[in-house]
């Protein structure tokens, strides 16, 4: 990526600073939020932080009405856009390992072995799985639940009484993802690849080429395009039809630097990029163009970006507490 290439919007960024690590950044409508790993979880910028556990936050699940984190103190607690709090758990001290998000207020954690899906009526249901799963992610629809484990992954309705779904493929899986039409499952791995399963048959697709181990996922808002980190560029596979198989994937935002987060626009093919130096830009996928955001900040990993759910702004942050928000032109 050459700077005579690029067009900027950094003059369009409030830079923003927490000094500590930030695990997730997004929007409750037009307010901004941003979760720290050290327990802050600061709802738009002028307000107090709130501190909703004992301690330090470990993982975060978020969507436009709430947050939810599970923390060293073992619980599990729902932030809303008010400030309100609500323990959906407690698992005495033990550590939350993820946790994540599904439709009508459900939610889903995992502690050790045990994974625990809770519907939003607050009806909890258990399940124990082959090891200590890595991912965790709902279907796009219906109350199914899909878990990444050692040796592949386990589909689940927490709501019915069938036996879960297997899904086999050798070595460790770590994070897990539906696509948006629910006909594919995807997970990373720890050597350096995806795995996918096609729901109605099972059949394999295999995408390998990582220099890294891909940690972020972003679908494109049709659903066609499954955007990952892990390598000096966003790889972005094909979804249409029968899935990347045999289809080479695009290589978006190149640069001397890994991939570290990915976050496509909720309204357009415009993938947004978060560096491991702590550049982020903008790929719009219609004429390749880049849009600078952010050039090195303060040099450290982008570990969190988020649009708005209409597109007009992307929050970030970064593993030493740097941090922005982009407003774009209208």
């Amino acid at each position: 990526m050459s700077n005579a290439q690029i067009q900027t919007l950094t003059d369009r960024v409030t830079t923003l600073a927490f000094d500590q690590h930030v695990l997730k950044a997004g929007f409750f409508g037009e307010q901004p939020f941003f979760v720290l790993a050290d327990g802050a979880i600061h709802l738009g910028r002028e307000k107090p932080a709130l501190r909703p556990h004992d301690d330090a936050i470990l993982v975060v699940a978020a969507d436009q009405s709430r947050v939810v984190t599970g923390g060293d103190d073992g619980k599990v607690i729902e932030t809303q856009p008010d400030g309100t709090t609500h323990i959906l758990g407690d698992e005495k001290g033990r550590w939350i390992d993820a946790v994540t998000l599904g439709p009508d207020g459900s939610v889903a954690w995992s502690v050790g072995k045990t994974v625990r899906a809770r519907d939003g009526k607050g009806k909890i249901r258990d399940l124990t799985v082959p090891s200590t799963p890595q991912g965790l992610g709902f279907a796009p629809k219906g109350y199914r639940l899909a878990i990444a484990h050692i040796d592949g992954a386990t589909a689940w309705f927490p709501n019915m009484d069938a036996a879960p779904e297997k899904f086999d493929w050798k070595g460790p899986h770590l994070d897990i993802t539906f696509s948006p039409d629910n006909r594919f499952l995807v997970t990373s791995m720890q050597e350096n690849q995806l795995h996918g399963w096609r729901l109605s048959d099972k059949g394999h697709m295999r995408m390998s080429g990582y220099p890294g181990k891909t940690r972020s996922f972003a679908w494109s808002y049709d659903g066609l395009w499954l955007a990952t980190s892990g390598a000096e560029a966003a790889i972005v596979w094909p979804f249409a039809k029968d899935g990347p198989t045999g289809k080479a994937p695009r290589e978006c935002g190149i640069r001397p630097a890994r991939v570290s987060q990915v976050a496509f626009h909720p309204k357009a093919l415009v993938l947004a990029i978060g560096y491991e130096d702590g550049w982020v830009i903008l790929v719009r996928f219609t004429d390749a163009a880049e849009l600078l955001v952010r050039a090195g900040g303060d040099g450290t990993p982008i570990t969190a970006l988020a649009w708005d759910k209409d597109g007009k702004r992307l929050a970030f942050g970064s593993e030493s507490g740097g941090g922005g928000l982009l407003t774009l032109p209208v």
